[in-house]
């Protein structure tokens, strides 16, 4: 069989492909992306066909869609403001494309909800759900609610309230049933839905066997994270809005992510049918045990993909700029470089190995002063750590950066997604040299109006003190590599 998965990057579709890599001997996937950049160090990649192409671009998506059998349409533009009306496109304009190639089978990943009005966060999974089935391409449409899993935004919001949070004030939707289910059954139904009989064309609830309360999700959560109980008191003035504020300071899921789950969860999601038993027969895990699972691959480091390897709405695309022309005449630049004893090969583990719970290696009080201000203005600050703490992926999100370039060896780069008035980079190279090895580290900042000028102007004094310590530090850490593990000299465990 012959697929095609969009969303790839993103956290379900990046989790179905390399099950549909290994599924059997003859399948093919082949996997749109907009930046195959981003799957360029991914193991199961190197087994598929990454065509570079966008869901908004009609010419990319009936090429796509040439000699396929099945497509997964994986992609929600969450964050991104109007996201209603991108997926509606994107929607229409794969549905015309399926339809003109032949494919036989779209599968699709939506959310459950009840009769009558909704959020628009799932008024826009509806909506998407229906145009693929009006598409006239046989179409089964997985409505899901909450999705249990280690790196999903919905579980890491349910982590960190509950592990941060003794004592909460919640809104009064916590008393909402909701029926969770763990990532690798809705996994599992993925799979299977691409073999459904070609007469099937409709949706299917999916849910676990437990339906809770958020309250009931939290205390559970607690029981099998070895916690106190948690004691929660309901308000009612806790509207939707200030309870995504409220999670965007308290947990690493930034208020564009928050808003639309926690506006999903003012409706009780509960599956009203179970009708993909008839076709994928077997029982779903529990909610302890979904939660175990989780909690087990984060301690462990193997969390497979994370929310955050979506880029951020509003997050700069372009790459580095090489000249100051790209801004019309000012780039402004931080350029430092220190000779190192250790070897090149040691002075670059140290590299690759900065940020999450290391730290950046210089003044850790103003980096998390830095990420808490980030974070009471909307942005990513520093809570989004890292998805794993010593191997780093192009794509991957690295505190408030997202890793643009990474040269094995050589060069990492990295994009700002802090809520900043201008584009940001931080460029840190290795290369030998005779007595050892040589740092070079830039940051480069592009201002947007007089706001991005005067941001550089204020903070300027403070470089000398931030990114020369992080050179000093950096050098130093790698020249006790050999005596000593990695660590980050006085470096705190992220405050944001």
């Amino acid at each position: 069989m012959r697929y095609l998965i969009t969303g790839a990057t993103g956290y379900i579709g990046g989790r179905l492909a390399p099950r549909l890599v290994d599924k059997g001997e003859g399948d093919t996937v082949r996997c749109l992306v907009r930046d195959p950049g981003k799957l360029r160090d991914v193991p199961w990649a190197a087994h598929a066909e990454i065509v570079q192409g966008d869901l908004l671009d009609p010419e990319s998506v009936r090429a796509a869609c040439r000699d396929v059998d099945v497509v997964y349409f994986l992609v929600h533009s969450l964050s991104d403001k109007g996201f209603a009306g991108l997926d509606r496109r994107a929607a229409l304009i794969l549905a015309e494309a399926a339809r003109e190639a032949g494919v036989t089978r779209i599968v699709y990943l939506g959310g459950l909800h009840p009769d009558g009005p909704l959020s628009e966060h799932l008024a826009s999974r509806a909506e998407v759900g229906e145009i693929l089935l009006r598409s006239g391409v046989p179409t089964a449409a997985l409505q899901a609610a909450v999705i249990l899993g280690s790196g999903s935004a919905s579980f890491e919001m349910l982590r960190y309230l509950t592990e941060r949070l003794p004592v909460m004030l919640t809104p009064s939707w916590v008393r909402n049933r909701i029926q969770p289910i763990a990532v690798r059954d809705v996994l599992r139904y993925l799979v299977a839905a691409a073999e459904l009989p070609p007469e099937v064309n409709r949706t299917f609830d999916i849910g676990g066997p437990d339906v809770l309360t958020y309250v009931d999700m939290m205390q559970r959560y607690a029981a099998v994270a070895r916690l106190p109980r948690r004691r929660v008191v309901a308000v009612p003035v806790l509207t939707p809005r200030l309870s995504a504020h409220w999670v965007n300071v308290v947990t690493p899921v930034p208020k564009g992510i928050a808003a639309p789950l926690i506006e999903s969860l003012v409706h009780e999601v509960v599956c009203r049918e179970n009708d993909i038993l008839e076709y994928v027969p077997g029982d779903c895990l529990g909610y302890e045990r979904a939660v175990e699972l989780a909690l087990a691959r984060i301690t462990d480091g193997e969390v497979e993909t994370h929310w955050s390897g979506a880029a951020v709405a509003g997050a700069p695309s372009d790459p580095l700029p090489s000249d100051p022309d790209w801004s019309g005449g000012t780039v402004y630049t931080d350029d430092r470089e220190q000779q190192c004893t250790a070897p090149a090969a040691d002075l670059w583990k140290v590299v690759t190995g900065i940020g999450g719970e290391r730290g950046w290696y210089s003044f850790p009080l103003a980096w998390s002063v830095r990420g808490w201000m980030d974070r009471l203005v909307g942005g990513v600050g520093l809570a989004r750590g890292r998805r794993d703490p010593d191997r780093l992926h192009v794509g991957d999100a690295l505190d408030w950066w997202r890793v643009e370039t990474l040269e094995e060896g050589t060069l990492l780069r990295l994009r700002a997604e802090m809520k900043v008035p201008g584009l940001a980079w931080l460029e840190m190279r290795v290369e030998p040299a005779p007595s050892g090895s040589r740092y070079t580290q830039r940051a480069v900042f592009v201002p947007h109006g007089l706001g991005g000028h005067l941001y550089w102007w204020s903070v300027a004094p403070f470089h000398g003190i931030v990114f020369g310590g992080m050179v000093r530090n950096i050098t130093r850490t790698a020249e006790r590599a050999r005596t000593e593990p990695v660590r980050a000299p006085s470096a705190p465990r992220r405050a944001s």
